[in-house]
């Protein structure tokens, strides 16, 4: 362990997974290929959004949304897993740690929020279908989106605030392969039951909470399916929503894991794999699961690109 004088390090040593030296270069071609694979997905979906006309609706406004949360939360955590696989001196700034850690934490909260969100769409649009123009309207869901984005930042501000303020003694080493709030409150010295607690608080509001409205919304859309007589209309009523259901339990398996439980029970190696999963995993998948099941987006694609090479 090296230790400084200083409370807070000028840098940070990742040691990712430092006790296994046969993972660094398997995960550095993986990620080599995965990363530009969720970007292109990623803007394919968010280009077919915007220039379909089909596709002008509040579902995919939240997904145009989804879309490009992905993009930014793999993209606050890849480019530097790479450079640090790729690199004997597997560092991160103090600055660069902060920045990190403040954009992968409202990126997870916000998207968290969002998928809420995306259920009470399905809610509305199932349940009150004579009445979903009226009330998913363009102004209820830019206000929706613009709440879901400032609890995010609202979170990841205080949250990483409280972490920064605990003292380090000197360590310069974090046992994972990004900065992440609970690995580095596992990390600090001194008092830190105060930061646990806030941190479990929120995330019970950030988690927790969005996770019972889900459930809630699918709840009475089951309900709702199942009383719809047309065989094709309950098919396509649960694709829409069966699509929603796999990302969210995706996204929330792995965040409840990590962040309803006090950061001084998380095993050494959990936090890797679990930020492995919904960092990178999740984002490579999404798009393929909403295109793969919902036939208006795979019609969308096929015209966007029929229309290049047909302009080439």
């Amino acid at each position: 362990m090296v230790f400084i004088n200083e409370s807070h390090p000028q840098e940070f040593i990742l040691l990712g997974f430092a006790d296994l030296p046969w993972l660094e270069l398997p995960l550095f071609v993986i990620l080599l290929v995965t990363y530009p694979v969720t970007m292109m997905g990623n803007i394919a979906i968010i280009l077919v959004s915007k220039l379909d006309p089909r596709l002008h609706s509040p579902m995919y406004f939240f997904l145009t949304n989804l879309s490009f949360l992905d993009m930014c939360y793999t993209t606050s955590i890849v480019p530097q897993m790479l450079f640090n696989l790729g690199s004997s001196r597997k560092t991160i700034s103090y600055v660069g740690c902060a920045l990190q850690l403040y954009l992968f934490s409202t990126m997870g909260a916000t998207e968290c929020l969002l998928l809420a969100v995306m259920s009470f769409d399905r809610y509305v649009a199932i349940c009150r279908p004579l009445h979903y123009t009226l009330i998913m309207n363009q102004r209820l869901c830019f206000l929706l989106v613009s709440i879901v984005w400032l609890c995010g930042i609202t979170y990841a501000i205080s949250e990483a605030s409280l972490t920064f303020q605990l003292p380090l003694c000197g360590v310069n080493q974090l046992d994972h392969w990004l900065c992440e709030i609970p690995v580095l409150i596992k990390t600090a010295c001194g008092e830190k039951e105060a930061n646990e607690l806030a941190l479990s608080v929120a995330c019970i509001f950030i988690i927790a909470v969005p996770l019972c409205l889900i459930l809630a919304s699918y709840a009475t859309i089951g309900r709702a399916i199942l009383k719809i007589k047309s065989s094709e209309g309950r098919r396509k009523a649960f694709g829409t929503c069966s699509t929603h259901l796999i990302i969210v339990s995706l996204l929330y398996a792995p965040a409840i894991s990590m962040y309803l439980q006090p950061p001084s029970s998380i095993s050494r190696d959990q936090p890797k794999f679990m930020a492995l999963f919904y960092g990178v995993v999740i984002p490579t998948l999404n798009p393929f699961i909403y295109t793969l099941r919902n036939k208006d987006v795979k019609g969308a694609l096929g015209n966007l690109v029929r229309s290049i090479f047909s302009s080439t």
